[in-house]
C-alpha cells in the first residue's frame, strides 16, 4: 500500500516538472508574468504600511496645512518716468493737443511690477506684508492659495519698521492665521518660513530661531528682528514665519547676502510689533510716534576719556539740537550727555529713538542730563514725529 501512494507521488511530481519544463521552454513570459505579479504585490503592501504609519513625527504637515492658506502671494505694479540721456520730461507731453501738433516724443514712461508675500490676519480680508513690498505701486493685486486673484486697497504703512497694511474684499476668504505670543519663541525653536520666493510659487522652508531682539542693522529706522536660518529669498518679503503650530510669530523682511540668495541669516519682524503697528494704522491711518528733535551719538571709550567722565557713564551725546524742536525749547543743548528720560536710563541712540517713540506727542517728560560734568534736569514737551521726507 505505501509503495503504491509512493508510486503516485513520485508520478505526480514527474508530471509537474514536465508541464514546467515545457512552459518554460514554449512560454517563458508566463512564469515573469508571476514572478512581475508577485513583486507588484509586495510594493503595494509596502505602500500601505507607509500610509498607515504617514503621521511622522519629525513632519510639519499639520503646521503647513493649518498656515499656509492665509500666506498670499502680491503682485504690484506702476509706471516709472524714463528719460533719455541728455534730455528732460517735457511738462506739455500728456497734453493731447501737444501730442496732436507735435507727436508723441521719445517714450516717457514704462511699466515695472515687483513681487511679495503677505499674510491675512483677519476674517476682514486685512493683510500683513511689507512697505517696501508695495511701496508706490499704482496697483496690488492679490493671488490666494485657491488660484482667485483680488485688488487689494492700501490701509496704510509705516516705512520706518516696514510694515504695510492691506484690504481685500470676497465672499469667502481662507482661515486667517493665528497670532503667537512672542513670550513663547525662544531661541533654538523650530520655525518654518513660507512665501512666494523668485515667483516660483508657494514654498516652505525650515531653520529654527538663530536670536531675537536684533537691531543696529541699518536695516529700519525701528529694530527688533527675529533672526533665522530657514531660507528667506527675494519675493519671501512680507510672507509668514510660522512655529510648529502654524502660528505666526514673524513677518519675513529681509537677508544676509552677498550674493542675492539666502546665506543662512534671515530677518523677520516680531508678530507684537507687527501687530501693534497694524493697530495704530487701522485707528489712526499712521503710526504715530514721540520725537524731540535731537541728533545723538554713542559714547564711545574715547569720547568718555575727552569728555573726562567715568568709564561706565551710560547715555548719548548730543550733537545736535534741532532749532525750535522740542529739545531746543526745553533747553538742551549740544555737547550735553542725555542720562535718562522719566528716570529710564538710555543706553544708546537705538535705546533713545525707541524710548521717545513710545511718548505720545504733546506729553511732558523730564530729562536728566550732563553739561560740563554737571547734573542738570530739564522739562520738554514731546512733538509728533515726521513722516520720513517731510
Amino acid at each position: 500500500m505505501l509503495k503504491r501512494f509512493w508510486l503516485l507521488f513520485a508520478q505526480a511530481i514527474t508530471v509537474l516538472l514536465a508541464v514546467w519544463f515545457v512552459i518554460a521552454v514554449l512560454k517563458p513570459n508566463w512564469l515573469s508574468d508571476v514572478k512581475i505579479s508577485s513583486v507588484i504585490d509586495s510594493v503595494t503592501l509596502r505602500e500601505a504600511n507607509l500610509e498607515a504609519h504617514s503621521n511622522n513625527p519629525n513632519s510639519f504637515h499639520e503646521a503647513v496645512k493649518k498656515s499656509s492658506p492665509a500666506v498670499v502671494n502680491i503682485f504690484t505694479s506702476k509706471v516709472v518716468k524714463k528719460v533719455a540721456k541728455g534730455k528732460s520730461i517735457n511738462p506739455h507731453q500728456g497734453d493731447p493737443w501737444f501730442r496732436f501738433f507735435f507727436g508723441d516724443q521719445a517714450p516717457q514712461e514704462e511699466p515695472s511690477s515687483s513681487l511679495g508675500s503677505g499674510v491675512i490676519v483677519s476674517q476682514e480680508g486685512i493683510l500683513l506684508t511689507n512697505h517696501h513690498v508695495i511701496d508706490g505701486a499704482d496697483e496690488i493685486e492679490v493671488a490666494l492659495t485657491d488660484g482667485r486673484k483680488l485688488k487689494a486697497k492700501l490701509i496704510g504703512s509705516d516705512p520706518e519698521t516696514d510694515i504695510a497694511v492691506l484690504k481685500i474684499d470676497s465672499a469667502k476668504l481662507p482661515n486667517p492665521i493665528t497670532l503667537a505670543k512672542m513670550e513663547s519663541v525662544h531661541v533654538g525653536d523650530t520655525v518654518l518660513a513660507i512665501g512666494n520666493p523668485f515667483g516660483v510659487g508657494q514654498t516652505v522652508t525650515s531653520g529654527i530661531v538663530s536670536a531675537l531682539g536684533r537691531d543696529h542693522l541699518g536695516i529700519n529706522t525701528f529694530e527688533n528682528f527675529i533672526q533665522t536660518d530657514a531660507a528667506i529669498n527675494p519675493g519671501n518679503s512680507g510672507g509668514a514665519l510660522v512655529d510648529t503650530r502654524g502660528h505666526l510669530i514673524g513677518i519675513n523682511t529681509a537677508i544676509y547676502s552677498r550674493s542675492g540668495g539666502s546665506m543662512g541669516i534671515g530677518f523677520a519682524i516680531p508678530v507684537s510689533l507687527a501687530k501693534q503697528v497694524m493697530e495704530e494704522i487701522l485707528k489712526n491711518g499712521s503710526v504715530i510716534r514721540g520725537w524731540i528733535g535731537v541728533e545723538p551719538q554713542n559714547l564711545s571709550k574715547e569720547l568718555l576719556e575727552s569728555m573726562g567722565l567715568p568709564a561706565n557713564t551710560k547715555g548719548v551725546l548730543i550733537t545736535g539740537v534741532l532749532e525750535g524742536g522740542p529739545a531746543d525749547r526745553g533747553g538742551l543743548k549740544p555737547g550735553d550727555v542725555l542720562l535718562s528720560i522719566d528716570n529710564k536710563e538710555i543706553n544708546d541712540m537705538t535705546h533713545l529713538l525707541n524710548q521717545v517713540a513710545q511718548i505720545r506727542p504733546g506729553q511732558n517728560v523730564s530729562l536728566n542730563a550732563l553739561r560740563m560734568r554737571k547734573s542738570i534736569d530739564l522739562t520738554i514737551i514731546v512733538s509728533k514725529r515726521p513722516k520720513i521726507g517731510s
